[in-house]
Parts: C-alpha cells; structure tokens; sequence
C-alpha cells in the first residue's frame, strides 16, 4: 500500500479548498464537493460540537493532510477548550504536498497558516503545544500496531482510507480496540454510513445513528459508549 500512496496530486474540491487524489487507489482524502465542507459537517459539527466539555480528549484515525486537527485547533482556540489531541498515520505527507494545500487561505483566521505548519511539523511521536490550548501528539503507525490507552477518549475522528479501500482497518477488532480507549459517554464520528460499517460498529459495543450527510453524501455515523468496556 505505502508504494501505491506515494504517487498523489492535489485537486481543488467544490468549495474551493483542496483535496489529495490517489491513482493507484482511485481515492481522494476527502469529498469532491468541498474538502472543507466535508470535515466542518462531519467532524466538527457532528463530533466536536457534541462534546460539552472543558477538556476534550480527542484520537483521530487518519491525520491525512491535517485539515480535521487545523479546524479543531482552531474550534478550541476561539472557544478556550482544552484539547489533547492524538492523530494516527502511517503514511504521512511530504512537505512539498501539505505546504501546498489551501486550507489556511480558505479560513476566516489570522492565525490559520501558522497553526497549520505547527501542525504539520510537529514532531511525530512527541507531545507538542500548538496553542495555548491544543496540543498534539503525531504517531506514525497503524491502528492495528498501537495500544491505546483504555477509557481516554472523548471523541474520535474516524477519517481512515474507505473501507473499498482498505477494508481490514474498518475491522470489528480495531473497533473493539477503539471502543475501550473511549470514555463512556464518549463519540465517534465517521464520513462512512455502509451498512457493514454499522454492524461491525454495534458488534464492538456502539450505539450507532446515522445523520444526514454533508453535500454529496446522504449520510455518515455518529457512534456512542454508552457502557463501560468488559474486560
């Protein structure tokens, strides 16, 4: 897979911000009709926002080009949360693809460039500030080669390659591994609403809903723990 992902382009979405295509995957890091849009909606909108909390806890699965962790810190930033946010890939961008990106330029804020090339070269596998309040820690492994951390998160970005795609990373197993490194009460949220994705999702212990979509998809998934992990 890492050979096939090295050969990517940048493409403008409707909205005019970026996205990555991949060829030999025929798969882009986000939605044709607004990469932007897209994040705003799912994960924001639908994950942050649903998070009333001072102190958020946040583990993405797929930091990609790292338009989710830009828009986080900047959510956190304009509404003083605290956020301890972990980003998981395997397969990070070269510098001459992420300081090309437009996200920066497509953001009402002053600060916007300058926090996305903190964001970006960060160090991977070191706990950085930021901002005042967002910190970040960059793991570049698999979700299948890490153990997490039980009972932490308060919110996961599952943002990974489609499960077309990459099907073994949208596993039962990984999802079990997920649901115990959340709090109880905590959330996950998902561009995908396949109806394998919701049974695995209910298999691993999740109360499942799916939402209206952002443009150009009719739905994605908002997973809840409402349990405590058996051990």
């Amino acid at each position: 897979m890492n050979s096939i992902v090295e050969d990517r382009s940048i493409i403008v979405t409707e909205d005019g911000s970026h996205t990555i295509f991949v060829p030999g995957l025929d798969e882009h890091y986000h939605s044709v009709f607004g990469a932007i849009q897209e994040s705003k909606h799912v994960f924001i909108r639908e994950g942050f926002d649903q998070i009333d909390r001072n102190e958020i806890n946040i583990l993405e699965i797929g930091f990609g080009t790292g338009l989710n962790a830009l828009l986080t810190c900047i959510k956190s930033n304009n509404e003083s949360k605290v956020v301890n946010y972990t980003a998981i890939e395997p397969f990070p961008l070269n510098k001459s693809i992420w300081s090309e990106l437009n996200y920066p330029d497509q953001m009402d804020d002053k600060d916007a460039r300058a926090l996305f090339f903190k964001i970006h070269e960060a160090e991977w596998g070191r706990e950085e500030l930021i901002s005042e309040s967002f910190e970040l820690l960059k793991i570049k492994n698999t979700l299948e080669e890490l153990n997490l951390d039980e009972s932490k998160y308060d919110l996961v970005y599952f943002d990974a390659f489609s499960p077309e795609v990459h099907p073994s990373l949208w596993s039962e197993d990984n999802f079990c591994k997920i649901y115990k490194a959340m709090k109880v009460g905590g959330i996950l949220v998902t561009y995908s609403s396949k109806g394998s994705v919701k049974r695995v999702l209910r298999s691993a212990g999740f109360q499942v809903k799916r939402l209206h979509g952002p443009k150009g998809k009719h739905h994605i998934i908002r997973a809840c723990k409402t349990v405590a992990s058996l051990q």
